[in-house]
């Protein structure tokens, strides 16, 4: 009698747990409640998302001057030659400095002045850069791909400031008058050197 008894339980807890009741109840996902999370002591790791931004391979006060000495240089040259995800990160610190340029007040210069390397950037950029946009609102750089570096196949880009085309001639037409310059004299050294040199002896005659 005890068998019989054992298999009419299993059979009723087997049946009351077949109902549609318990089935509805088993199939719902648990409760954000009663989830385990990091504080609980999981191992459970929380996702990235919506922390974006570029790293750069470096902390925070590394990448930090790196972006203020790419941008002070743009301001001062128009222009900076770098790889693509440098150029990409400091594209957006380039426009706020332009844009606190074009305000022009004493507090956008004590700001452009905490971020910029030196004195003579702010100068530039609230002089010569920031005026050059007056009518544009918005867009003031663009990125131009130059292909990989060799040596690790880094993607390499001109960021560069609109408008400036005139300019970056200008100095470009420049050094070549230089280097012209400077491959007039060293061809004329080196004729002189070639006269000044005397004959061997016994060569003559």
């Amino acid at each position: 009698m005890l068998f019989f008894d054992k298999l009419l339980r299993s059979w009723e807890l087997r049946s009351s747990l077949d109902s549609p009741k318990n089935q509805t109840l088993c199939s719902q996902p648990p409760s954000k409640k009663f989830r385990a999370g990091p504080k609980s002591g999981s191992k459970e790791i929380d996702m990235r998302h919506r922390n974006g931004g570029f790293k750069l391979g470096r902390n925070t006060s590394h990448r930090r001057a790196l972006l203020r000495n790419l941008v002070t240089s743009v301001i001062l040259n128009d222009r900076v030659h770098t790889t693509l995800t440098k150029a990409k990160a400091a594209k957006p610190l380039v426009e706020k400095m332009i844009t606190l340029g074009k305000k022009g007040s004493v507090h956008d210069r004590r700001q452009a002045l905490a971020y910029l390397m030196t004195p003579e950037s702010v100068d530039r950029l609230f002089q010569t850069v920031a005026p050059r946009y007056g009518e544009r609102a918005g867009g003031y750089s663009r990125i131009v791909r130059t292909g990989p570096r060799q040596g690790d196949a880094s993607e390499m880009a001109y960021l560069e400031l609109l408008g400036a085309e005139q300019d970056l001639n200008e100095k470009a037409q420049k050094r070549a008058e230089v280097r012209a310059k400077r491959r007039e004299e060293l061809q004329k050294q080196m004729e002189e050197s070639g006269r000044a040199e005397p004959s061997e002896p016994g060569t003559e005659g």
